[in-house]
């Protein structure tokens, strides 16, 4: 099972490299198989963006895993 996780698009460097936001962490992946811009939400995948999503749909899928994560750590 392959699993892409949301994150928004905080800024697009120089090379194709954006810094995203997971919520809790940042980190930069690549962005060359999507057209995106700051402020948008993405699926990343191993270190790629690979779809872009509605804010709505990164808010709510982010809030699900959080969910998830919850309950394995009780």
């Amino acid at each position: 099972m392959c699993v892409a996780v949301p994150a928004e698009v905080l800024e697009i460097k120089e090379g194709n490299i954006g810094l995203v936001d997971y919520g809790e962490l940042k980190q930069e992946v690549r962005l060359d198989l999507v057209d995106v811009k700051v402020g948008e939400f993405v699926l990343v995948h191993v270190g790629f963006a690979i779809q872009r999503l509605s804010r709505e749909e990164g808010l709510e899928t982010r809030e699900i895993f959080r969910q998830v994560y919850a309950q394995l750590e009780n």
